[in-house]
């Protein structure tokens, strides 16, 4: 079921903070987690392949569920049915200046608010890292260990869902809607979110305003959809950062992007310029590798070397 204490939460955060005038710098951060029409889940539809329906398992009662190879069956209602999305502006956000989106895709069993905003800190990571960026992190299966990217598996919906932020985050800054509509956008996805941001390189929904990808201790799967994406996107940034659990992923990347020519750098880049790729190895624990990888606070280390954005 949706977190609906996180959501009334961040209604009543945003009503706090009053609506920016148009084109003001921001004096206070701004957070709100709202429901979003073009959200990942509910997904009625078929797994990427086509062999079946996402939803393969139905219970006496009518309710309906997914088998996950992880976690066993889970139930729409409980795991697939939360359409929340979290929005956030850093204090000093300024709209007449260059901006980015940051687009955050948690991981497995995770909540945004218990997960991505406490456990991880990435709306913390955002703001220190002095750019001046919003974030957009959607809910995917609710506290569950799945990847699936449901909706965003299905060419053109991503574009959709960044079109609903544009409209959020409009409401939430006073900006307008037709600027966060043309802003660049960073995709960084951690664990289980490796799988949406697989699907949204290869639909290549947003491919004209996506400055790069940062994977954290992400590449479980579809290592070849990120090599192909990285060779056909020289002007883009790729880093992926990862420990002993997708080390083998990563190998894979380097492999296949190695025989194309491309010689990814093992070293921390000085600065996230178009073209860089590193893949960056370390000994953190998976579970907390969103605040302690190569360096502590891994998004904000990387985030704060893209130049052009800051505050």
């Amino acid at each position: 079921m949706p977190d609906r204490r996180a959501i009334v939460a961040g209604l009543l955060a945003t009503a706090a903070f009053p609506v920016a005038s148009q084109g003001a710098r921001l004096h206070k951060a701004m957070s709100t987690i709202v429901p979003f029409k073009a959200s990942p889940f509910p997904y009625r539809g078929k797994l990427p392949d086509g062999s079946a329906p996402f939803l393969d398992v139905t219970a006496a009662d009518g309710r309906r569920g997914h088998t996950s190879p992880r976690g066993g069956i889970y139930w729409e209602d409980e795991t697939y049915s939360d359409r929340s999305t979290l929005l956030a502006v850093p204090k000093g956000f300024d709209p007449a200046k260059p901006v980015v989106i940051v687009v955050f895709f948690h991981g497995n069993g995770a909540t945004l608010q218990r997960d991505v905003v406490g456990r991880q800190r990435v709306v913390a990571q955002v703001e220190a890292s002095g750019l001046n960026a919003v974030l957009v992190a959607p809910q995917f299966a609710s506290n569950a260990q799945d990847s699936s990217a449901g909706n965003f598996w299905t060419p053109e919906f991503f574009a959709k869902f960044m079109a609903e932020a544009a409209q959020g985050l409009a409401r939430l800054t006073g900006a307008k809607a037709a600027k966060f509509d043309a802003m660049p956008v960073v995709l960084v996805a951690y664990s289980g979110g490796y799988n949406p941001a697989a699907f949204v390189l290869r639909n290549g929904d947003i491919d004209g305003r996506l400055l790069g990808v940062i994977l954290l201790d992400a590449v479980f799967d579809d290592a070849d959809i990120f090599a192909n994406w990285i060779a056909r996107h020289r002007k883009s940034f790729f880093v992926s950062a990862y420990g002993k659990a997708s080390a083998s992923g990563n190998a894979e990347i380097r492999q296949l992007l190695t025989g194309q020519g491309i010689v990814p750098s093992s070293d921390p880049p000085r600065r996230l310029d178009a073209g860089t790729i590193a893949l960056l190895a370390s000994d953190a624990a998976h579970d907390s590798f969103v605040i302690r990888a190569f360096v502590g606070n891994p998004l904000q280390w990387l985030l704060a070397r893209l130049h052009g954005f800051q505050r």
